[in-house]
């Protein structure tokens, strides 16, 4: 006996040690652990998403992907599958299972590495939010301690939610739901058995048990879990059978965009970054832009159908590369080379790559990124392609396939409505940029072809000159000082040697021709250049550039001489759209903005616009009921208080602007537009010399917008390319879809008076004689009556005709 008493003793006496060092490990340990508060406010790290204004995903940014789920919205399929894989008794333990705990705890003892698992739910959401994963027996002790901190603290279902939202698993997916989408391109509540099953096994090894990764050895994952679940009665055999013999359909979906506007997702990531910092990306923000979803996808659809068309007519440049089969290689080994090359090729513009690996006569086989192959016919395809030689010049079509294409060549295709079509990446740029006048939201933008090719943001970066696009400005100042739009101008030849000591400037029309005397309504109408040189010579140089300057214009380092009239001084295309706002508001000076409001993970508004409104018949008294509900009508959203935009340009000129600008379109330089078959718009064409750049802006009272086309490296577009041919086609396929239905016309602002004047000499006439016309002046600058039968111009007194 004294030797049980003595095995008692030392047994006692180790037990109290025990007991001893764990309350002293306890005591160490209980002040690291987090406060309930730190408990209850778990902050996960989520994605800052950018939404359309209608609520279409446009872009999302963070390293995690990952969208939050409450317990409510957990399908129990999945509950059941995730319970089977980690921890069937987790509804009814404390937070730890004792007896698998202490397995595993006297593994790690004994050979210092991890064992069989011991870990319970809880412990894990214990290990994911508040510790390392250092496999070590402190942070295991401190990980059990934790565990019944959260289990006293937080609901069964509380924990479970934690634990479905922060999990790693695979692929930058962190939580279940984000990573639904990412294998299956549908949320959790959407999947079936067999895939609830495959996700609920990821956790284990999220690297290698992924379906993407490694499908067999997740497979085998899955049919243990769905195995596990029939035992545990969760399923009966017959579900359990037919979900193990589903195949895996996993595929990688990444974020499922649904609108097109890289460049305008950009933009929100870099203001987001201004405004928050590095948290931007990891604290759930939402972000709500003024675009419009249908007229951002048709902006980016119309710039690449009119960049492909513009490209096209300049003729094939060639396949991208040459990848011939090589002198003794298997037909084996050129295949491999040709699909290695593939992988390699990225989509650019919604062409893909393709390899020629046949030339026939009547067709030719192509070998896609897929696998697939297709086919470009002879006839109504390749027999039509003319091969580039310059800018100006193309070849004849060829005779045949050969001619074009060899077996290797690397190009790009088109599907169509008549099948594959032979095309190429367009080598020119362009940018659209889309406002809404009343207070400057933008409806669309985009700033180029090819985000992928080049971040480079042209609508709002790319400093161009506007050409004959600047032209509605110059001659609003000359109405502001008193021209008027009878005033008639002589275009004639003009000979400038006063730019710098060397030049000359000799400036001509577009044409090569002088019409002579010309009205100031058609010599914008018609984007006279000699004319508009005449007319910045009687407003001044300077006095323009102050004007221009009060529109909103930057005009620092603006060249102070006459090359102004034909729009030299450069711009971006969001500056250009912004000072056209004011001809389409009646007079109000607008600022361009993007974000409308901005969310955090908790739906609360941190932010919210407050722009500035062109409305001149609102009353701006605050806290007016009246207000409130024009300003909702106007800006979309009911708001207490609004700014009212200043009022820049006489709403007299921009009326009659707008009405010299309405002509171009029905009978200038804009006169494509008509197919459109609208009264209500107004437009101006702007092509500047090479021609380097090509422009179209155009409006009406609900919607702005400026095209642009030309060369990043400034090469010219081709002697029959202007703003009409190159930037307008963009422009008509952009506003076919995105302008609202015609609303009746604005009334004619007090203050102008309409009266019938000739012709030829733009003077005043009585009655309605042959030749004589209706046009609109301000009140205080009326022409002269017309002395003379016939209205013929009275060459003895030329104060009209400079």
């Amino acid at each position: 006996m004294p030797k049980a008493r003595k095995v008692m003793r030392y047994s006692a006496l180790i037990a109290c040690a025990a007991i001893w060092w764990l309350a002293g490990l306890y005591l160490y340990l209980s002040p690291k652990l987090p406060e309930e508060s730190a408990l209850r406010n778990i902050t996960l790290r989520t994605p800052m998403r950018v939404l359309s204004r209608d609520g279409a995903l446009i872009g999302q940014f963070g390293e995690q992907k990952r969208k939050p789920l409450q317990f409510e919205q957990i399908p129990q399929s999945f509950i059941d599958a995730l319970l089977a894989a980690e921890d069937d008794g987790f509804f009814e333990h404390g937070g730890i299972e004792p007896l698998s705990l202490m397995r595993a705890v006297s593994e790690l003892l004994l050979t210092g590495k991890k064992g069989s698992g011991g870990s319970t739910l809880t412990m894990q959401v214990a290990r994911n939010y508040f510790l390392t994963l250092d496999q070590t027996f402190l942070r295991k002790f401190t990980e059990i301690l934790l565990a019944f901190q959260i289990e006293a603290r937080l609901s069964k279902e509380e924990i479970f939610e934690l634990y479905v939202n922060r999990v790693f698993l695979g692929h930058r997916a962190y939580g279940f739901e984000a990573a639904a989408e990412t294998y299956y391109g549908k949320p959790l509540a959407e999947l079936t058995l067999a895939q609830h099953a495959m996700l609920a096994g990821v956790p284990k090894a999220p690297s290698r048990n992924n379906p993407l990764s490694n499908p067999e050895k997740g497979k085998i994952r899955r049919d243990w879990i769905l195995g596990r679940m029939a035992s545990l009665g969760m399923i009966n055999e017959t579900e359990q059978a037919a979900a193990q013999d589903t195949p895996i359909t996993a595929s990688f979906y990444g974020q499922v965009v649904e609108v097109d506007a890289d460049y305008i997702a950009e933009m929100v990531r870099r203001e987001m970054i201004e405004r928050f910092g590095n948290a931007a990306y990891n604290d759930g923000y939402v972000v709500y832009t003024t675009v419009e979803a249908k007229l951002q996808q048709a902006a980016h659809d119309a710039l690449l159908s009119g960049l492909r068309t513009y490209d096209w007519r300049h003729g094939w440049r060639g396949p991208e590369r040459r990848l011939a089969p090589r002198e003794g290689e298997s037909p084996e080994e050129t295949l491999g080379r040709w699909q290695e090359a593939l992988r390699d090729m990225p989509t650019i513009a919604k062409l893909p790559p393709g390899i020629v690996t046949a030339v026939g006569d009547e067709a030719v086989s192509v070998l896609l990124k897929s696998g697939d192959a297709i086919a470009l016919s002879w006839e109504g395809d390749l027999e039509k392609v003319r091969q580039y030689r310059s800018v100006n010049q193309t070849t004849a079509p060829e005779k045949k396939a050969a001619a074009l294409l060899a077996p290797g060549d690397l190009i790009r295709i088109r599907e169509t409505d008549e099948g594959w079509r032979l095309t190429q990446v367009p080598k020119a740029q362009s940018a659209l940029v889309s406002l809404d006048p009343k207070h400057g939201a933008i409806r669309a933008l985009v700033g180029g072809m090819g985000f992928e090719l080049s971040k480079f943001n042209r609508a709002t970066q790319a400093k161009r000159q506007p050409g004959s696009n600047f032209k509605p400005f110059l001659y609003a100042s000359a109405l502001e000082t008193g021209i008027t739009p009878s005033t008639v101008i002589n275009d004639a030849p003009v000979v400038l040697d006063n730019l710098s000591a060397a030049d000359i400037w000799r400036p001509e029309n577009d044409s090569g021709k002088f019409y002579g005397p010309t009205r100031l309504r058609e010599a914008l109408t018609f984007s006279r250049n000699l004319v508009s040189i005449r007319v910045l010579q009687r407003v001044g140089v300077r006095p323009f550039i102050r004007y221009v300057e009060s529109l909103g214009f930057d005009t620092e380092d603006i060249p102070a001489n006459l090359t102004l009239a034909l729009g030299t001084h450069t711009y971006t295309p969001l500056e250009i759209a912004t000072g056209y706002a004011i001809l389409a508001n009646e007079g109000f000076k607008v600022e361009p903005w993007l974000i409308e409001r901005i969310e955090n993970a908790k739906g609360e508004i941190v932010y919210a616009a407050d722009p500035l409104v062109a409305c001149a018949e609102c009353a701006y008294a605050e806290g007016s009921e009246g207000e409130e509900m024009r300003m909702e009508d106007i800006l979309g959203t009911a708001v207490p208080e609004v700014r009212a935009a200043d009022r820049v340009m006489d709403p007299r000129v921009a009326f009659i602007i707008s009405s010299f600008l309405n002509d171009a379109i029905q009978r200038g330089t804009g006169r494509r537009a008509r197919v459109l078959e609208r009264q209500d718009i107004s437009g101006k064409t702007g092509t500047t010399n090479g021609p380097r750049d090509a422009w179209f802006s155009g409006f009406n009272r609900d919607l702005i917008t400026t095209a642009w086309v030309g060369f990043d490296d400034y090469g010219p577009l081709g002697r029959r390319e202007f703003g009409g041919t190159a930037a307008l086609p963009i422009w008509i396929d952009y506003m076919r879809q995105a302008l609202p239905p015609a609303r009746p016309a604005p009334p004619m602002p007090p203050g102008i008076v309409r009266l019938r004047v000739d012709r030829a000499s733009g003077l005043r006439v009585r009655g309605q004689p042959e030749g004589s016309v209706m046009e609109y002046f301000l009140e205080e600058s009326l022409p002269d009556w017309d002395t003379n039968s016939g209205g013929a111009i009275d060459t003895e007194n030329l104060e009209q005709i400079f």
